[in-house]
């Protein structure tokens, strides 16, 4: 066990933990920030994505110990009342069908738009590949990232 000081969301927190304890554990299991979820645990579902010094990564795979002196951003900071222009645009299409992937999904899409304002249709598939929704809303999720572009330019 080792202690490490983590910047999450914009606060200063120390945990104690296994110097290879993945990220996404270490929000779950010490932080109880629970809006990350586990699909996979080999980076491949896009499930886990937190912003790690504003771009978009998977949890699962992200030892703590790679952390220190870094900026983690889960869904839970992206912004206080749901109001992040991506989030806004996903309740406006009505993306989520079982919900379990939008966290990942939303993250990935804010990740995004904070590089990109205004993406091309190739830049979003690029950008969200990776990233699966097993109810297959794809067209709706690229929708939202387009709506949220439009009214964060406006």
């Amino acid at each position: 066990m080792a202690k490490f000081n983590l910047n999450i969301n914009g606060e200063d927190k120390t945990v104690d933990v296994d110097p290879s304890t993945p990220l996404l554990w270490v929000l779950r299991d010490h932080l109880n920030l629970v809006g990350t979820k586990y699909g996979c645990g080999i980076a491949q579902c896009g499930a886990c994505t937190v912003h790690f010094n504003g771009s978009a990564v998977r949890s699962c795979q992200l030892p703590v110990s790679s952390l220190e002196g870094s900026k983690i951003k889960t869904i839970e900071g992206l912004s206080e009342n749901g109001d992040h222009p991506v989030q806004q645009a996903w309740l406006e299409i009505d993306v989520p069908q079982c919900g379990y992937c939008q966290a990942g999904q939303i993250m990935s899409a804010s990740a995004l738009l904070e590089s990109n304002p205004n993406p091309s249709d190739e830049e979003i598939e690029n950008a969200m590949n990776g990233n699966i929704c097993r109810c297959g809303t794809y067209s709706r999720i690229k929708a939202a990232i387009k709506a949220a572009s439009k009214s964060q330019v406006a």
